[in-house]
């Protein structure tokens, strides 16, 4: 099979001619810089997000790793991406152009920005907008399907909600937020003492680098195996009860510029770095009240044969001829159906994104025509909306939500490099350029 791929890989980067008007002149169009199992990851793939990344660097001053480094993550990262998009095809992912457009959309207001202001920062970045389009297509597949990977992998008990509810009822430093830096220095899912040892070793190495003054949004690029590596580590604000338990306890009152570790965990020894540290910020949330009837496609039931189901009961509860929630109870196929379809207060980010984003353009007693979302296909009944203060919540969706949030990021770095062991990976030599 090894060779079938390296033959795939030869043919793949073979030179095409381009005919002139006096003869045939051979030129490069692309080469494969790496298999990872039915997929490639092209040269100009890698090129394209190397060049992204320095140049996003530049503009926010920050200072980057060796360039054979830098192409190592970017390396890394496009093949997990690979990886992920795969499993997305086979779980029937899919963002539409629509969703698509929605989303920039929403990126742009956020930093109040029209579409045309937004396109043109793009381009002035230096980054051809279509490429950058595809860009957060793959990142909203990729995110689509880790939540449905990982999600099934998390299970939080009542007694869990119920002693960390007691922990936060009991503390005095719960308006305090610490902005976290993190390096992962891995070892084998079957590692050895030998590989725990260097690992080891590795990681003394970058806390003796780091006390001495290095920068570690540099080291992090250059050797972190964690999600975050191409972030500069970077785990955003979290405050005590956020944090994975093993962190808490090391980073509970300590000061800015604080270096933590080595510490121990099943994916390898983690370095976290206080990177400053604040008041808790007020946060609100808006809400949403909904309902929804979803039809799973099947064998036996194509998804336009779905979808026409799903549009001849919205006509009929747009005419008065019937009532979504008793059509909810009727055919929709998930656990709300008993209530007739009735999802309850929900933040939509936790939603599939199709879902949330179909939310975001609808009026309060408004329908949503049927849409696929990588659970099957929907219509939806918008019943409310409302914003929540959740800084100081202490009720059991609070507890339970930030549970979750640990064992997510936890077990989303495990699910990644289960995915990773069980592929086929080559990664072939990249020719030296210019970068």
């Amino acid at each position: 099979m090894k060779n079938t791929f390296k033959t795939l890989a030869l043919v793949s980067s073979l030179l095409v001619g381009a005919l002139t008007q006096a003869h045939a002149k051979e030129e490069l169009l692309d080469r494969v810089a790496a298999i990872v199992n039915s997929g490639v990851v092209l040269e100009s793939e890698v090129h394209d997000l190397f060049t992204s990344i320095k140049l996003q660097a530049k503009k926010n001053n920050q200072s980057l790793p060796s360039d054979s480094a830098l192409k190592t993550q970017v390396m890394d990262k496009l093949i997990n991406d690979s990886l992920i998009t795969q499993l997305g095809e086979r779980m029937g992912v899919q963002v539409s152009d629509a969703q698509l457009d929605q989303t920039i959309a929403n990126m742009a207001k956020e930093n109040n920005l029209s579409l045309t202001q937004f396109r043109e920062s793009i381009v002035a970045d230096g980054l051809e907008y279509d490429k950058y389009r595809e860009s957060i297509r793959t990142e909203l597949i990729s995110g689509e399907v880790r939540r449905n990977s990982v999600r099934r992998r998390i299970f939080i008990s009542p007694q869990e909600v119920e002693n960390l509810l007691s922990v936060m009822k009991e503390q005095t430093n719960n308006d305090i937020e610490y902005h976290l830096g993190h390096i992962l220095i891995e070892f084998p899912t079957d590692a050895t003492q030998e590989d725990m040892t260097k690992a080891k070793t590795r990681a003394d190495k970058v806390i003796e680098l780091l006390n001495g003054g290095s920068d570690f949004n540099k080291i992090a690029i250059a050797s972190s195996g964690d999600a975050n590596a191409l972030k500069g580590g970077d785990l955003g604000w979290k405050n005590i009860n956020e944090m994975p338990t093993l962190f808490s306890e090391l980073i509970d009152g300590k000061e800015k510029d604080t270096i933590v570790g080595p510490i121990r965990t099943g994916l390898g020894f983690s370095i976290v770095k206080v990177l400053d540290i604040r008041g808790r910020q007020v946060v609100e949330v808006e809400e949403v009240k909904s309902s929804h009837i979803i039809i799973k496609p099947s064998i036996i039931l194509s998804d336009d044969k779905a979808k026409a189901m799903l549009q001849d009961m919205l006509d009929k509860i747009e005419a008065g001829e019937a009532d979504f929630a008793e059509l909810a109870k009727e055919h929709s196929e998930d656990g709300a159906a008993l209530k007739g379809g009735d999802l309850g207060w929900a933040d939509p980010s936790t939603y599939d994104s199709a879902f949330s984003d179909a939310l975001a353009t609808m009026e309060v007693g408004e329908y949503h025509k049927p849409f696929r979302s990588s659970f099957g296909w929907h219509i939806i009944q918008l019943n409310g909306r409302r914003m929540v203060d959740v800084t100081s919540q202490m009720s059991e969706n609070r507890a339970y939500q930030i549970l979750y949030n640990r064992k997510f990021g936890i077990e989303s770095a495990r699910w990644i490099k289960e995915t990773r062991d069980e592929a086929y990976i080559e990664i072939f030599e990249q020719e030296e350029s210019d970068d």
